[in-house]
């Protein structure tokens, strides 16, 4: 399959926002994501805690939220100008508009093919720093932390889908994002997707769910400016109990430096560091990965652990 991208499409998505989590262990999760991650605690209310990463502009960048099963909630794009924002929200075909998102509003809720629920909004309160994390450079939004493994901001989302081609399509012709890379079936047909929507090399991906299930969450991302920190990060959960799944290794794909571990409500977190690369070229071509090259494994280190392939919240038989 091969995918094409107009270099001359207004750019109406300036990146991903604020990300929801579900967790049935609130109080643990949110430990991890504090004392591992080196997040901030900003805010909470009766089912939830917000959370905040060190240079993050925005008011909140990680949404806890307390629930029965583990998985992900809204996930929030911010549109590029007030008029990108209705030019968006016309093209998508947005029904509802709340009003009452912490820290954003209006958000325009939609759902990819999956069922995923999104959040299209632009007016956006920015993170107010105050004596505890003050920065001393006034170009950053908040002091460095200095603890676990400092993790500088949110860096992609990754879905489970059970129809990738019908995810491609919304992808590329509603949200006008474009695919930097993608693995492809025997048949050409793709298996997963790897998705820009602002400057970054990707921010969504999408990997078919082997379980044919709708809505399930593969791992979101946090970016690290160094990969010394994701191997301390390592030895941080290693002392923390928090369990290890694989890494850290390299991905052949999009070259990240990577760990993967799952907080303690079961979602899976990924670490990663892509150190400077960045994909500029306006007219770029898809890297497409056949079936036999990703056999390969990893650019480098150990095999790809089996659950990587298979675990995936909520958890279904």
């Amino acid at each position: 399959m091969t995918l094409t991208h107009d270099p001359d499409r207004r750019r109406d998505i300036a990146h991903v926002g604020p990300v929801e989590l579900y967790t049935p262990a609130l109080e643990k999760s949110r430990d991890f994501f504090v004392d591992q991650l080196a997040l901030r605690e900003v805010h909470r209310d009766a089912e939830s805690v917000y959370l905040h990463t060190w240079d993050d502009y925005q008011s909140w960048t990680l949404r806890l939220i307390q629930r029965d099963r583990a998985g992900v909630g809204r996930t929030y794009l911010r549109a590029a100008s007030p008029e990108a924002l209705d030019r968006a929200a016309a093209l998508i075909g947005t029904t509802r508009v709340a009003d009452d998102v912490r820290g954003l509003g209006p958000v325009h809720l939609f759902a990819d093919p999956d069922g995923h629920e999104l959040g299209l909004y632009y007016d956006v309160d920015w993170y107010a720093a105050d004596d505890a994390d003050r920065p001393a450079l006034k170009n950053q939004a908040a002091a460095y932390p200095g603890r676990g493994a400092n993790v500088r901001r949110l860096d992609h989302v990754n879905y489970l889908t059970a129809d990738v081609p019908a995810t491609v399509a919304f992808l590329s012709d509603v949200l006008g994002a474009r695919c930097t890379e993608q693995i492809v079936k025997d048949d050409g047909s793709p298996q997963a997707v790897w998705y820009s929507v602002g400057q970054k090399t990707y921010d969504l991906v999408y990997t078919e769910d082997w379980t044919g299930s709708r809505g399930r969450l593969h791992h979101i991302a946090f970016a690290t400016d160094t990969r010394e920190e994701i191997l301390r990060a390592a030895d941080v959960c290693l002392d923390a109990g928090v369990h290890i799944e694989t890494g850290p290794h390299k991905h052949a794909i999009q070259q990240t430096f990577f760990l993967y571990v799952w907080e303690p409500g079961g979602n899976r977190i990924e670490l990663c560091n892509a150190g400077a690369r960045l994909i500029l070229a306006p007219d770029w071509k898809t890297i497409s990965w056949t079936a036999a090259e990703r056999a390969k494994g990893q650019a480098w280190g150990l095999k790809t652990i089996e659950t990587f392939h298979t675990h995936g919240t909520p958890v279904v038989p």
